[in-house]
């Protein structure tokens, strides 16, 4: 097989143990990655399909040893990463394996996604641009830390510094109080959504040219993306939005409130739910008062309103004002924990938490379905190196 054959290289059987469906089938992927944001691309390559080979060092992804807890083998944060992968370990130093590994990507690789450490892949000869000479179809994503330029292009980044670097910390958490991280991966899990969306792209236009392309993202990136919204607040007014606890700036009232027995949000964002929510507080006079006319005016009165808001919210259960709220058509929800979230018989009908097949483990699936049907985990994560005789034939894992 030529490795500067434009055209895209499909393996001509599936691997042991692979179904050969799903949207993506076909598609070879390799994944040079660790932590979360390439894991995260990966996975959603193989639950769509994909054949995604993982590369390993020898000590393995760092995140099978994040816990605990730890489950069947490896962190709860691995597991939840990397199903429907095959692992090779591949000592980059090694010249033979580093060959071993460049032949396997020019003859078998539609795309390969890394997040090593800036400067990595240049010097070990996988960089995109070297590889793609060797294979002009190959589609070849960086997830970087803060993007392919700038003076902060080599230094390396994680999600929580991307929180903080990129502004989010900033707008989270309570005025007055410590800087929040979002609790979830968002930088880390985003950039990863970003990967795919951008390999896509380069994999449609790959179909017209019979060339692929070099596709960047990075966590800054998309950390700036996530915070565009109250950006554009900044740039439209030279104000900064400041940390917004619940609600959010521009709007009100838009925000969680501590009732008799918990916590929940309500969105009432425009007038006629406002007049609504006001109803069914008790408080029919709200909707004459000249400081609530309107949004612009609600939101400059905004500390009076949810101070007599919360007053009143107070003195009922979650559940009173939730079906007093929903009957009046006003938007809101309590603030469920994870647990609640899992058992809710929401998340039961839409499927959203799925069995691994061959094992006990249990992880949200995809947030998306083709017909009615959302892709099913084909796989379990990989033991370490379970796949090496992939990358070198005759090698036992």
């Amino acid at each position: 097989m030529s490795s500067t054959d434009s055209s895209a290289q499909m393996p001509e059987t599936p691997a042991p143990g692979r179904t050969p469906a799903g949207p993506f089938a076909g598609l070879v992927v390799v994944e040079l990655g660790h932590s979360v944001a390439a894991p995260f691309a990966g996975q959603i390559f193989g639950e769509l399909g994909a054949e995604v080979v993982k590369i390993e060092k020898a000590d393995g992804d760092d995140a099978r040893q994040w816990g605990p807890p730890f489950w069947e083998g490896a962190g709860a944060f691995f597991q939840a990463l990397n199903r429907n992968k095959q692992s090779v370990v591949c000592d980059l130093r090694d010249p033979q394996q580093l060959a071993a590994l460049r032949q396997f990507i020019s003859e078998r690789a539609d795309i390969v996604i890394q997040n090593l450490r800036p400067g990595h892949v240049e010097k070990l000869g996988l960089d995109g641009a070297g590889l793609s000479r060797l294979k002009p179809s190959l589609i070849y994503c960086n997830l970087g830390a803060f993007g392919r330029e700038g003076p902060l292009k080599d230094r390396p980044g994680y999600d929580p510094l991307m929180q903080a670097f990129g502004g989010i910390m900033s707008t989270t958490g309570e005025p007055g109080r410590p800087p929040v991280r979002v609790g979830a991966s968002i930088v880390d899990m985003g950039t990863g959504m970003w990967a795919v969306i951008g390999a896509l792209a380069a994999l449609h236009e790959r179909h017209a040219t019979g060339r692929g392309q070099v596709v960047d993202v990075s966590l800054f990136e998309t950390a700036s993306c996530w915070v565009s919204l109250l950006a554009s607040q900044f740039l439209a007014s030279g104000k900064l939005a400041g940390k917004q606890g619940s609600g959010t700036p521009g709007i009100a009232p838009y925000k969680a409130y501590a009732t008799l027995d918990g916590e929940m949000v309500v969105a009432a964002g425009s007038d006629a739910l406002f007049r609504a929510l006001a109803g069914v507080l008790g408080r029919p006079e709200w909707r004459h008062e000249p400081r609530f006319a309107d949004n612009p005016s609600r939101v400059a009165n905004q500390d009076d309103l949810y101070r007599m808001i919360d007053a009143v919210m107070a003195q009922q259960t979650t559940a009173h004002w939730i079906e007093q709220l929903e009957a009046a058509g006003v938007p809101c929800s309590p603030v469920n924990d994870l647990a609640q979230m899992l058992a809710h018989p929401q998340t039961e009908a839409l499927g959203l938490v799925q069995d691994v097949p061959g094992t006990g483990m249990r992880f949200i699936g995809l947030p998306m379905s083709f017909d009615g049907q959302r892709p099913q985990p084909r796989s379990a994560p990989p033991k370490l190196g379970e796949h090496n005789a992939l990358l070198h034939p005759g090698s036992a894992a």
